[in-house]
């Protein structure tokens, strides 16, 4: 059940929506003049853990497909067999074959290099194996071990699939941070993503809402504009 009160997080999403297309709003108490940019702006919201240590009590992590991809332009690469590579070739996806990730030799710089192209990649199930002893750690390093890609998978649904997927995992800041949307969506899409998200979030920790203490709504250039209290 959800605890973000539909009426003000639609208010919210209005003012952020509106601020990114360049309108003047009035938010936080004080007017704000809105600006336009020349990208396209993520929605993300920020959450404040209350009643919990992140030492004593037990982290957690999870993963959650929204309805919405909230970041479309997420770059992905596939580490692909033959067949895999051909597949991406069709659809417009980078990708690399094993002799490609012969050539960077384990090199620590060119690894690192490529972990930071890329939002996330995907290989093969044939190759995910070989991946730390063709690349090193550089992309388990990165946050970015490769997801598995089975033959049978339809890639383009695949991808979607992770680029709609947010994660929250505890570390030992009482803060998160998780993208719901951008200025391009319409304000339900992003509305149901933060409802979704927020209720997953609850839904790991051990006393739920209890231990949400603040949520903030925000677009990338945009001001932050609270939704729970």
């Amino acid at each position: 059940m959800s605890k973000l009160n539909s009426a003000l997080l639609d208010k919210a999403v209005n003012d952020i929506l509106a601020y990114a297309s360049g309108e003047d709003v009035h938010c936080n108490g004080e007017d704000k003049k809105g600006k336009k940019r020349n990208f396209t702006e993520t929605v993300e919201i920020q959450i404040t853990l209350k009643n919990y240590d992140p030492v004593r009590d037990k982290r957690f992590a999870g993963t959650f497909k929204l309805p919405t991809v909230p970041r479309p332009n997420l770059k992905c690469c596939v580490l692909g067999n033959a067949a895999h590579c051909e597949q991406a070739d069709r659809i417009g996806v980078d990708h690399m074959s094993v002799e490609d990730l012969k050539k960077l030799n384990k090199n620590k710089k060119l690894v690192k290099k490529l972990a930071k192209r890329y939002d996330f990649f995907m290989a093969s199930d044939n190759m995910i194996k070989q991946i730390p002893r063709l690349l090193g750690p550089g992309l388990t390093k990165a946050g970015k071990f490769p997801t598995l890609l089975a033959g049978s998978d339809d890639m383009q649904e695949k991808i979607d699939e992770v680029k709609a997927t947010i994660k929250f995992q505890m570390k030992k800041v009482m803060c998160l941070n998780v993208a719901v949307g951008n200025v391009t969506q319409p304000g339900k899409d992003i509305c149901v993503n933060t409802q979704l998200a927020a209720n997953f979030l609850a839904s790991l920790l051990k006393k739920q809402w209890q231990n949400i203490g603040q949520i903030y709504i925000k677009s990338t250039m945009g001001p932050a504009i609270q939704i729970y209290f």
